[in-house]
This record gives C-alpha cells, structure tokens and sequence, in this order.
C-alpha cells in the first residue's frame, strides 16, 4: 500500500495559510489601533487577506499543487513583496512568516535561504518601522528572526508528518494483510474438517467402483450408495459451511447478531429461546467462533435435547467472554473427556470443544439424563 506524498504538505500548507491569515488580521486590527495614521494598513492588510484566501481555496481544490513548489513559492513571493510595498510594517512582518513556514511544507529544509532572503527584508522594513517609531527597537528586531524559525519548524513538522502517516498507513497494511491470511487459515479448517473428508471417501469409493462392477456387483451397489450418500453429505456440509460464514455480520452489535440468529432458529424449531446478553464487542475472529459455537449448540439442541425452551447468556468473566447455550431437555451422560464423544458419534461437541481450543479458550459441557445439558464457552476477548 502506497502514500501519496501529497498528504503531509496539502494538510500543513492549509494549517499556514489559516494561521497567516489569522495572525495578520489580528496584527492589522491591533496597529489600526495603535498607529497614528492607519490609512496604510488597509490596503496591505487586503492584499494578504484575499491573496491568503485564494491561496486556500487553490489548494482545496487542488492539493496536488504542493508538488510543484517552484510556482507556489513565486506566487507567495510576488504576495509578500506586494504587502512589503504596501506597507512595509507590521502586516508585512505576518505575511513574511507565514511565507517562510509556507516555503517549509513544500521545500522542506531547502527553504531556509528563501526564509532568510525573507528575513532580510525584514531587517529593511524595521529600519522603516525604527524610523517612525524608534522606542519599539528591541521588539521590531525579533520579528525577522521568526522567518527562519517558521521554515524549520514547518518542515520539520511536515517531515514528521509525512513519516507518521506511512507508518499509520504501514501498520493498516500490515493488520490487513494479517486478517485476509486469518481468514484463508479459517476457510482451509473449515473446508479441511468438513467437505475435504467427505469428499475424499466418496473419491475412494468412486474409485473402487469400476473393479467391483465386473468382480463384485453386490459390493458395487454398496459403493455407489456410498458416493450417492457421500455427495449429498458434501453439499450438505458445503451449505452448512456457507450458512456458517454468512451467521456474523462484523459490522453490527454483537449482542444483535446473536439475537437474530436465536430469533431464526426459534421461529424454524418452535423451540422457546430466553436471552441474556451482555453488552461486548469482540475481535471479528472471536465473534466468528462464538457464532458458529452457538449455531451448533442450537443445532444439537433441536436434534437431541427435545427441549422446550433454551437460555442463552453472553458474559464478561475477567478477560473472557462467556457464551452459555443451556435447554431444558432430555440431557445425557457426560463423560470425563470430551474425546470420548467421538465413540458415540457426537462430533457436533467435539467441534465446538476445538473452535473454543483454538481461539484460546475452553468449552465445558455440563448434563445429566433428564436434567437438561449446559454448554459454556469461555473465550479470550
């Protein structure tokens, strides 16, 4: 991902040019004030004000002008010799400052002899000043210093600036490029512990076929069941995976998710759901592994429990995030590890007992027969 270098100096140049025009209008309404005759501010005063102006609204409408300083430092000079004319006091001293920072954001340090040049006529225009009003010398001397001041700072603060937003715009890269291969390792599990293995016995099977077709037709027919019952198992598994992928939408509340999904699920069973949902807002991996535990929760609960009412609860204990999916049914025996789930074909517990794994958690199963079955999912938030 690439910066468009443009961006530093076209923020900056827009920050000078406001902060000119501020200070100049400030030091015109004050020397109004104060000066004997005022009658020479006026003009100079405008002159920057809508040179200022109209500077801003070019860049606006262009930023990419930054890229050529040649021009953009001839027009500012022409402005500032122009108010230099008018007025060679204190609005000439603003103009002169705010032209030397301008010279910094699109030059960097190479403006220096230009805010020196600028700096110079402002040891000309207090001669002027001192002349008129000599009691003021120490005061009219700083402000020439202010130019080169104002050109390092200004292309310090862009250089800063420019290097801060590559590195923001690094680390963006960086986070996508971690989520989209977060995604592609989830994708490759879940295509790997479901279709992938159906799908390689009903390869095997397909390829035994043509043998047992003239040695064994018995066996033949047995067969292709097998890849007849092993297909329509890989595209019931392939629509259960893509109902999976759909079941979290990233950009709403969690909470909300989790209540549309048990709202479709009670509507579709019949089944009563009762919710108690803590407010969270997880990593989008979290939420993808705590959506699927509750989808096959619910499932399991619809095809075994013959329960009439389940509760789901979502809680915050300590650093984790606690998904509870509890029903009323008929339960059963748990045994001491979850392992031994997989003699009696309960792979749907041993799937969310390795989600919950995975994401750093754990997942604990709490049933007896006839007192209903518990499933808790505590994962790292």
């Amino acid at each position: 991902m690439t910066v468009d270098r443009a961006v530093a100096p076209a923020a900056l140049g827009r920050a000078v040019l406001l902060g000119r025009g501020a200070a100049t209008l400030t030091a015109a309404g004050t020397a109004l004030r104060l000066a004997p005759d005022p009658r020479p501010l006026l003009p100079a005063a405008a002159a920057a004000l809508v040179a200022t102006a109209a500077a801003l609204a070019v860049l606006a409408r262009n930023p990419y002008v930054v890229r050529h300083p040649v021009p953009v430092l001839l027009l500012d000079a022409l402005l500032t010799l122009a108010v230099l004319a008018l007025d060679p006091g204190i609005v000439f001293f603003c103009a002169a400052a705010g032209a030397a920072a301008l010279a910094g954001v699109v030059a960097g340090l190479r403006a220096l002899p230009i805010a020196a040049a600028y700096a110079a006529l402002g040891y000309v225009s207090a001669a002027h000043v001192l002349a008129a009003a000599p009691a003021n010398a120490e005061f009219v001397l700083t402000f020439p210093i202010a130019c080169i001041l104002a050109a390092t700072a200004a292309a310090v603060a862009t250089d800063a600036l420019r290097r801060h937003v590559e590195l923001s715009v690094s680390v963006v890269a960086s986070a996508q490029h971690a989520a989209a291969a977060d995604e592609r390792a989830r994708l490759a599990r879940e295509l790997h512990d479901s279709v992938a293995k159906t799908l390689r016995g009903v390869s095997f099977a397909a390829l035994a076929l043509p043998q047992s077709l003239r040695r064994h037709p018995g066996l033949a027919e047995r067969l292709a069941d097998t890849v007849s019952t092993g297909a329509a198992a890989a595209a019931r598994e392939a629509r259960d995976l893509l109902d999976g992928l759909r079941c979290d939408e990233p950009t709403r509340a969690f909470p909300a998710v989790l209540t549309d999904m048990c709202g479709s699920w009670q509507r579709a069973t019949g089944i009563a759901v009762a919710l108690d949902l803590a407010s969270a807002d997880p990593p989008v991996p979290v939420r993808y592994e705590l959506c699927r535990i509750l989808q096959e929760a619910l499932r399991n609960t619809a095809r075994h429990a013959a329960a009439t009412t389940v509760t789901v609860t979502l809680s915050h204990a300590g650093p984790h995030l606690v998904l509870t999916v509890t029903d009323d049914g008929r339960g059963f025996p748990v045994p001491p590890s979850l392992v031994d789930l997989r003699t009696e074909h309960r792979y749907g517990i041993l799937g969310m007992s390795e989600r919950a794994r995975l994401s750093g958690g754990a997942l604990r199963v709490s049933s007896r027969p006839g007192g209903g079955t518990s499933v808790e999912a505590a994962i790292p938030a």
